[in-house]
């Protein structure tokens, strides 16, 4: 019975699972979905996944969807210390990647990278595109100087001061800021958490696409956190 992801490597929340796995040596299969040819509308790929999405996880007749959930099955299912048994310990992983989910993601991804980057994120009237970018840029600034402050404050870690799915999650998440040029010069224990993160053995591997995408960006501007 094969385990089996399904990812692309431009998509944020693909990069984190692609990590997590070759950082541990997992023993999981790992297909790309073609998504600039449109393999995930494809009635194949949605019979894994309905909303057609990367990531999905099969594991025999099992199907799942969303990078969280996925890192939490992986992490559960080989029984990683990044997803600590200790109840309060894990309680607070999961405090922090459902935060990167709900309070960051939403507004800094949504709101402020993919409007910027992707035609059919943007917003059709001019002025609302203006607001909607606006309005992500100063949310995702509120949320990184809770970042910065309070859930890393001197802690080299996001939960219980130790490496977990929650750093695979967010730093997968806060380091597509690369796409629009962000440097989180403001928030230095952002920045030195990032650098942690950038530094595991598979870092540059799984990221080498968005790093691509990011330099061919280079000259255009936007507006950035």
């Amino acid at each position: 019975m094969t385990l089996t992801v399904y990812v692309h490597p431009a998509s944020t929340v693909s990069r984190p699972v692609s990590l997590f796995i070759a950082e541990k040596g997992l023993p999981v299969a790992e297909t790309v979905v073609d998504l600039m040819n449109g393999e995930q509308r494809g009635q194949a790929y949605r019979a894994i996944n309905p909303n057609g999405l990367v990531p999905a996880l099969t594991d025999g007749d099992f199907r799942m969807s969303e990078c969280s959930a996925i890192l939490k099955y992986l992490a559960s299912r080989f029984d990683c210390p990044e997803y600590p048994r200790e109840l309060e310990q894990r309680a607070k992983v999961d405090e922090a990647m459902d935060w990167f989910n709900t309070q960051f993601y939403r507004d800094f991804g949504y709101n402020l990278l993919y409007p910027q980057l992707f035609p059919h994120h943007q917003r059709p009237d001019p002025a609302v595109q203006a607001g909607v970018v606006a309005w992500g840029r100063e949310k995702a600034q509120a949320a990184l100087g809770v970042l910065d402050a309070h859930i890393l404050g001197a802690a080299d870690y996001v939960a219980n001061n130790r490496i977990s799915i929650a750093d695979y999650f967010g730093s997968g998440i806060v380091g597509a800021g690369a796409l629009i040029g962000c440097t989180f010069e403001a928030y230095p224990n952002v920045r030195r958490w990032l650098g942690a993160m950038a530094s595991l053995a598979n870092w540059a591997r799984t990221h080498e696409v968005m790093h691509g995408f990011a330099a061919s960006l280079k000259d255009r501007t936007f507006e950035r956190v």
